[in-house]
């Protein structure tokens, strides 16, 4: 049986890459972004990469330049290496997903994405995954976990049956997601959903009235969505999603 998304993921707003804001030394997905976020009780999304000695660590590009200054793509480093390496308008590194999952300790709800491994959403992943699946197990608080690969989602499923996971999804455009024509034909109607035991979707923002989204609404599945950047925005989002990732502003919370 699927595990449903924790209703927390539908109640409370989602900080994009954590509560981050550079200039006050909060850059994207670090751990003082994560601070803000649970002191301001909202919901955290993270994103997942690789290194090369296999753990998850919490940052969101395969190059490191434009979040530290240093060139190179993180999958060439050691999760010390990056531990080691600042990030820009911050006083500290890159985080560990364990340092991470120790810091929101169950507070709030956690939205994990596994970035793409493969390169061209394929079958070429598993490490990722499994250093993840190790470092949730025990965690206590709403978890839930999601890739634009359908292959990333279907291992966590195998990996972690008892975890929610989902689909992230957009439009697919080739040159936006520097895929192929052919790829981005086959993932923009969300074939996989079934396939992989997704529970939900969160979905690109100016895409959300896609009839495939509609389709799956009607169906009962949560709808979340990103990068809301304004009120105004989450005004038209919230029309069609069951929530929003934000990021710029501060989303009204609940009560």
């Amino acid at each position: 049986m699927t595990p449903s998304l924790p209703p927390a993921f539908l109640q409370i707003p989602l900080s994009h890459r954590a509560l981050h804001d550079k200039t006050d030394n909060r850059p994207e997905n670090s751990r003082a972004a994560i601070r803000a976020a649970v002191a301001a009780g909202y919901g955290i999304e993270i994103d997942l990469q690789l290194t090369a000695d296999n753990r998850a660590m919490v940052f969101h590009d395969y190059d490191m330049t434009r979040l530290t200054g240093q060139p190179g793509p993180i999958r060439q480093v050691t999760a010390a290496q990056a531990q080691a390496t600042g990030l820009l308008h911050a006083e500290d590194g890159i985080p560990t997903l364990d340092e991470v999952l120790a810091l929101v300790g169950g507070k709030v709800p956690l939205l994990i994405e596994f970035k793409d491994q493969d390169g061209a959403m394929g079958t070429d992943v598993g490490p990722l995954e499994a250093d993840a699946v190790r470092a949730l197990q025990g965690y206590d608080g709403p978890v839930a976990l999601m890739s634009f690969n359908p292959n990333s989602v279907a291992e966590l499923a195998r990996l972690a049956p008892h975890l929610p996971r989902g689909l992230v999804t957009c439009s697919y455009q080739p040159k936006v997601e520097h895929l192929s024509q052919k790829i981005c034909d086959h993932l923009r109607d969300i074939p996989d959903f079934d396939r992989v035991g997704a529970s939900f979707i969160s979905h690109e923002m100016a895409d959300l009235t896609r009839p495939r989204v509609a389709e799956l609404k009607a169906r009962g599945v949560p709808i979340l969505c990103w990068t809301v950047r304004s009120p105004e925005q989450e005004t038209q989002a919230r029309t069609i999603a069951n929530n929003v990732t934000f990021e710029g502003y501060l989303a009204p919370r609940p009560g």
